[in-house]
């Protein structure tokens, strides 16, 4: 085993969301050009080289999570898609199939930012 590190890729999308609970503009239907970071944890494998192969990362992130949001509305998939319950349904989503799975960040513009280290 080698020495342990944290890797990460990001995603950019966009999606549409509004706040059903909040008393402000973003109760209205508005959209977001959303950063995601997914970061796994994990010693380096001797053999090749890695924590997680990058391509094998971005396919679990796109089919878990980027088929079902991006170009859509995450009110289809949370009934208040605020940023930080958005960070928890993508952790969720992507916990079973990403082992070592460390933290989600989700910049959902380029000055606020959420991160979701899981419970």
């Amino acid at each position: 085993m080698g020495p342990k590190m944290k890797v990460t890729a990001e995603f950019v999308f966009g999606a549409s969301h509004r706040l059903p609970y909040y008393n402000g503009k973003c109760f209205n239907l508005h959209g977001h050009n959303y950063h995601l970071f997914v970061t796994v944890e994990g010693a380096v494998d001797a053999k090749s080289g890695m924590v997680v192969d990058f391509v094998r990362l971005k396919e679990i992130v796109g089919d878990k999570v980027l088929s079902r949001v991006a170009h859509g509305d995450l009110n289809t998939v949370l009934e208040n898609p605020t940023a930080e319950l958005f960070a928890v349904w993508v952790w969720n989503e992507l916990k079973a199939s990403l082992p070592g799975l460390a933290e989600v960040r989700i910049d959902e513009t380029e000055d606020c930012t959420v991160v979701y280290r899981g419970e």
